[in-house]
């Protein structure tokens, strides 16, 4: 096998065990928190794929089940939803949260390899739940597989960083104090790694897909999910990037970047919560 398969292979494994490890538990453990928070994006996204009664819909990397319930209830009883993850504690929870809805269906399944040839789904759906694959081109050609002529992809994904100030703002307070972690290469596997439509657009075209459409959705996210300042640091320092600067460091750092991204987040409590800038991509394709 060449090296760059490897490569792919690699990185597929290690998104797997990093869903499947401490990691995913403590997505886990903030799941509600994290779905407040982007419920702006979720709601968004839906109404651009627009799901009908009686539409059948994949939804890939439905996580925690938040996606699945909002799909369910767009295409009733008649419809049918099928969520898939590798998180096999994710699915534990979203199984759970979709007991009311028999229309859902939730697979323990690799969206790179499973075999989706019996589906006929109307619509493939995401909420940022497509750019951890360690080979995208190759998952998406097999998703493809799902869709019935005349069938559509749409997802959410991450812009850049930069515009995300939910995540940014706290990880440069961060690095105030901690080493910087190294940056993503340009094909790893990651929540920013679609951020450029030009590699989507790419990915999309070695999968045998029409070129995607890309629409700018900003928002405010409110990281503190209706809470205090306190839970805003919570959230931010136990999951995602500054979560994993912050990781394995010594105590008087950890605490010294603590007190800087309290400092740095406290001009933005507000009575509701603590909103920073949240920029999407909504990618939208048809077959």
């Amino acid at each position: 096998m060449d090296s760059a398969f490897d490569a792919r292979q690699e990185r597929h494994e290690e998104q797997r065990a990093y869903w499947n490890g401490e990691a995913g538990e403590r997505w886990l453990a903030r799941a509600d928190n994290t779905d407040y928070m982007l419920r702006p994006v979720l709601d968004a996204t839906v109404a651009q794929a627009n799901p009908a009664a009686g539409e059948t819909v994949l939804d890939v990397g439905c996580g925690c089940g938040a996606s699945l319930i909002e799909l369910a209830r767009a295409v009733g009883e008649s419809g049918r939803v099928v969520g898939i993850d590798i998180s096999e504690q994710m699915l534990d929870l979203a199984r759970e949260r979709t007991r009311a809805f028999p229309q859902v269906e939730c697979l323990a399944a690799d969206a790179a390899t499973h075999d989706f040839s019996a589906l006929r789904a109307d619509l493939i759906f995401s909420r940022f739940g497509v750019m951890f694959f360690g080979d995208p081109a190759a998952a998406f050609a097999n998703m493809k597989r799902a869709l019935k002529p005349g069938g559509r992809i749409v997802f959410a994904c991450w812009r850049p960083i930069q515009e995300n100030g939910w995540m940014d703002v706290p990880l440069r307070a961060a690095y105030k104090h901690v080493p910087r972690q190294p940056r993503p290469g340009p094909e790893d596997p990651g929540p920013f790694s679609f951020a450029d439509p030009e590699r989507v657009t790419r990915i999309f075209r070695d999968a045998g897909l029409p070129e995607p459409t890309f629409t700018k959705l900003d928002v405010m996210l409110d990281i503190a999910a209706g809470g205090t300042l306190d839970d805003a640091i919570r959230s931010a320092s136990e999951i995602g990037a500054t979560a994993r600067a912050l990781l394995d460091q010594p105590a008087d750092l950890r605490a010294a970047a603590l007190a800087e991204i309290r400092c740095t987040l406290e001009p933005h409590v507000t009575a509701a919560g603590v909103p920073l800038p949240g920029a999407v991509w909504i990618v939208e394709a048809r077959i």
